[in-house]
């Protein structure tokens, strides 16, 4: 199945450059594993807002906000730009690597053999899933804290590492959130250092990336900003990573309200307002994913792949999130992850694309906080409305 979304990229493209132009700085806009791991600490309210009574919600968002391309922010004063390698860092991208999606503790061997959904890469948010057996790539995940490693031991790293060279590394998630990893930007850099040298003396073969900051928005690629200026002051280069990483919610940035507050250590009280009914907007999706390969290309990572380790909806059914309406969102995001291409922009080594692999949310939740996005029913053992689109989606 595959929505017409190809055709509109070109139009969409150039009205977003057209918005650039327009808005000029205007901008100002995810998920991950405290929600979804073993020991979560937010509470649906932090993410989901308050409901809006029966009968005005129509009213309320019947004329949504006008969009505006998100604006990238200047590169700091001081920031080296990084030197593209001679070669493909990654080597050839597999098309069935590209799909990914994110899988609760022990679902893997039961949602993908039992039910054939087509999975080449798979997370759990951690590190030490056993993986013998399975064909797909496992990313395994070094889950962060102000005190450093919050899930591991820096020698089961090394076993890890060892026994399973090659592999593709996490390294945080979310810590622009503070119910998930919650570092400011300093401290994520000195975590990063240790976690990536070790990681790359115990496995030279490793693969080893960035954490994934909730969202691309001006707001969160400032902490980004701030991240690769306090790396390369203390240790004197450009933040090495083999890849780059971001998950694609939508979701308000506010302190103390619905969404993803702010990025800890940020005095900014608010940055992109985005509305309940805009948390599906194709536009803003594809908008957002642009602008943060704009703001590789600017600090010179345009030659390393980009991979989106989590979006999908949070928002409940009866917010208005049927699943006729998470369907169309899915194969509308995967319209643009297979087609979305740019000879400025993209990944020089994979046809110029702007994404390399894309992992949806989820397989099923756990603990049925957010389960509009279920590919998965594990109370009937049978996929979901939303799960036959991406069953029956069309791999090129």
């Amino acid at each position: 199945m595959k929505l017409n979304f190809a055709s509109l990229w070109p139009m969409l493209f150039i009205g977003m450059g057209f918005l650039l132009l327009v808005a000029g700085g205007l901008g100002g806009g995810g998920w991950g594993d405290g929600l979804f791991g073993p020991t979560p600490t937010a509470t649906p309210e932090q993410i989901v807002p308050t409901r809006t009574p029966v009968g005005t919600a129509a009213s309320a968002l019947a004329t949504p906000p006008p969009v505006f391309a998100a604006a990238v922010p200047t590169p700091p004063a001081g920031l080296p730009l990084v030197v593209p390698p001679a070669h493909n860092p990654i080597g050839a991208i597999t098309a069935a690597q590209r799909w990914g999606a994110t899988f609760p503790e022990g679902a893997y061997a039961q949602t993908v053999a039992d039910l054939g959904l087509g999975f080449g890469s798979y997370l759990n948010w951690h590190a030490d899933l056993e993986t013998e057996g399975t064909e797909a790539m496992y990313w395994r995940m070094v889950r962060v804290g102000e005190e450093g490693l919050a899930n591991d031991t820096w020698e089961s790293l090394t076993e890890l590492a060892q026994t399973n060279p090659g592999s593709f590394w996490l390294v945080g998630n979310e810590m622009d959130v503070k119910w998930q990893d919650n570092v400011t930007a300093e401290q994520y850099a000195a975590i990063y250092h240790e976690v990536y040298t070790h990681l790359k003396a115990a496995d030279p073969t490793a693969y080893v990336g960035i954490g994934g900051i909730s969202q691309p928005t001006p707001l969160r690629m400032a902490y980004l900003d701030s991240i690769l200026l306090s790396y390369s002051t203390s240790h004197g280069t450009p933040l090495p990573t083999d890849f780059w990483n971001v998950h694609a919610f939508i979701l308000p940035e506010e302190v103390d309200s619905w969404g993803v507050d702010i990025p800890p250590g940020m005095s900014a009280v608010r940055g992109e307002q985005y509305g309940l009914d805009e948390h599906d907007n194709l536009a803003i999706f594809a908008q957002n994913i642009i602008a943060f390969r704009e703001w590789m290309a600017a600090r010179g990572y345009r030659e390393r792949p980009l991979v989106v380790t989590e979006y999908g909806i949070l928002m409940p059914p009866d917010y208005g999130f049927e699943p006729e309406r998470v369907a169309q969102f899915l194969a509308g995001t995967l319209d643009f992850f297979t087609t979305a291409a740019d000879p400025t922009l993209g990944y020089p080594a994979d046809d110029n694309k702007l994404v390399q692999w894309w992992f949806w949310y989820a397989v099923y939740d756990t603990a049925d906080r957010y389960p509009a996005g279920n590919l998965y029913n594990p109370t009937t053992n049978q996929l979901t409305q939303v799960g036959e689109v991406w069953a029956r989606y069309e791999r090129e």
